[in-house]
């Protein structure tokens, strides 16, 4: 009767399973570069976008009782550079110009005008209005006009991008840009121009319901 024969199995040396490694993640870069360089193989490979969204929810409901008197339109150029302690740009940091376009509103808020700040003489002639100062609102950044013009990445930042969810995000220079338009707007004298529009707005308002001396004041 023949012995079987237990045949043990071989041991990969751990040098191999390292050297594959090495061999393997270059391997995959290469692959990558290959797809956004060589014509051809980007639309081979392409990708199809669906919106998938669900419907919107109404959360919540807020009567507005301000009047939005101007309207300025701005544009910043932002310039973000990271840089890495130690480290060559071209190994670990990144740089990019972005511009970005928005708009800010300035209006003032007729919801705190009260009973004292309204005074008409007796025959209906006369009416003098003090109203609070002017404010500005929230710069509202125009994805439409905002765009990216350069984006220089280290290797390192480029290698993290093939696994980030959000490879391309342009958060950083987004906030950035809403920072510097609200304080272009702080300094453009918006909020004179919104004052100036008020007070025509309600003096032709008041005139044409028999008011022949409107005068209309700003502060607290």
């Amino acid at each position: 009767m023949t012995t079987p024969v237990t045949r043990t199995p071989r041991r990969v040396p751990t040098w191999v399973k390292v050297v594959s490694a090495v061999v393997l993640v270059p391997a995959v870069l290469l692959a990558g570069m290959a797809l956004s360089v060589l014509p051809g193989l980007k639309d081979l490979f392409g990708t199809e976008t669906r919106d998938r969204s669900g419907p919107a929810l109404l959360e919540s409901i807020q009567d507005i009782s301000r009047y939005d008197a101007a309207s300025g339109t701005f544009q910043i150029v932002v310039d973000l550079e990271k840089d890495a302690k130690y480290l060559p740009d071209a190994i670990r940091g990144s740089r990019t110009l972005y511009v970005g376009a928005g708009t800010v509103d300035a209006y003032v808020d007729l919801g705190k005008v009260g009973k004292n700040d309204v005074k008409v003489d007796d025959d209906r002639t006369s009416a003098t209005l003090r109203l609070p100062h002017a404010q500005l609102g929230k710069p509202a950044l125009d994805p439409q006009r905002s765009y990216a013009v350069s984006k220089q990445r280290g290797l390192l930042d480029r290698i993290g991008d093939l696994f980030s969810d959000n490879p391309n995000s342009e958060q950083a220079v987004q906030k950035l840009a809403v920072r510097h338009i609200g304080d272009a707007a702080e300094e453009s004298g918006l909020t004179a121009r919104a004052e100036a529009n008020t007070t025509e707005m309600l003096q032709g308002l008041l005139r044409s319901l028999g008011f022949k001396e409107v005068k209309v004041s700003y502060g607290n």
